[in-house]
């Protein structure tokens, strides 16, 4: 069989791999029953979904002919490495890292500079959209998490409380 959509191919073999690895990563955890789920069971559903959503697209990329075959572009490096290292910050600043003396910094500046770092992955960055964004999320992380969910996350940093 001939591949007739590189982009469709591998992202389904991209889909098929993190599907895996999050059905195998579930299986670690009780899996409980569908009327009294354990915590894997909802991480192993989702795995084999993806697995299942990828073994489609790389079967749609070996039959559906694309127009300009569905060429792999260049790698978007710039983006990728923006969105990543704004996830790493975020997790950073949520919960500190006592090792290098970072004390936790709280939901709104975890979410603010979430939303500057990733925003720079755009060619053009516009602060006013920047921070129109970082404080609408920060405002909806807050009123989801603390007051409806009833979450104990740190909402300011650490050196702010009395």
């Amino acid at each position: 069989m001939q591949i007739k959509s590189q982009k469709d191919f591998f992202s389904g073999l991209m889909f098929m791999g993190l599907g895996g690895a999050f059905a195998w990563g579930a299986t670690t955890y009780s899996l409980g029953t569908a009327a009294r789920m354990g915590p894997g069971y909802f991480p192993l559903l989702l795995g084999l979904l993806m697995m299942l959503l990828g073994l489609l697209i790389t079967f749609k990329s070996l039959v559906t002919e694309t127009e300009d075959g569905g060429r792999m572009g260049r790698w978007a490096w710039r983006p990728l490495l923006c969105i990543l290292v704004a996830n790493v910050a975020f997790g950073l600043l949520l919960a500190g890292l006592p090792a290098i003396g970072l004390p936790p910094m709280g939901l709104v500046v975890a979410v603010f500079v979430l939303v500057f770092i990733a925003a720079l992955a755009a060619r053009r960055c516009v602060l006013r959209s920047a921070l129109v964004a970082a404080a609408t999320l920060a405002a909806g992380s807050y009123l989801v998490c603390i007051p409806l969910l009833k979450l104990q996350i740190q909402v300011w940093p650490a050196f702010t409380a009395g």
